[in-house]
C-alpha cells in the first residue's frame, strides 16, 4: 500500500500456516499487480491481475479456491516470465 513503484524482480509473499480462503483487495495500492495463489506444495492455483483502488469499497479478487499463500508482483510479470497456473514456485529466505 502506498508504493509508487516495485522493482521488476521484487514482490510480496503472504504465507499461511494452513489453507486459507478469501479475497485480496487493492485499497490504497497505487500500482497494478498480479497475484499468484499457491497450494502447500507450491503449485500455482490461480493468477489474477489487480488494479489500483482508492475508492471505498474496492473490488475483491478471489481465486475461488483454498490456498496456502499468495505472491504479488508487478502486473503482467508472471506472464512475462512464462509462469502460469499449474507451475510450481518456491519461496526461500535470503
Amino acid at each position: 500500500m502506498g508504493r509508487t513503484t516495485l522493482p521488476a524482480d521484487a514482490g510480496m509473499a503472504f504465507v499461511y500456516t494452513e489453507d486459507h480462503a478469501g479475497p485480496f483487495w487493492m485499497k490504497n495500492t497505487l500500482i497494478p499487480l498480479s497475484i499468484a495463489f499457491y497450494a502447500g506444495d507450491g503449485r500455482i492455483l490461480k493468477i489474477l491481475d489487480m488494479e489500483p483502488c482508492d475508492a471505498d469499497p474496492c473490488p475483491l479478487y478471489d481465486p475461488g479456491v483454498a490456498y496456502r499463500g499468495a505472491l504479488e508482483v508487478n502486473e503482467g510479470a508472471f506472464a512475462g516470465w512464462g509462469i502460469s497456473a499449474g507451475d510450481r514456485l518456491r519461496i526461500t529466505s535470503p
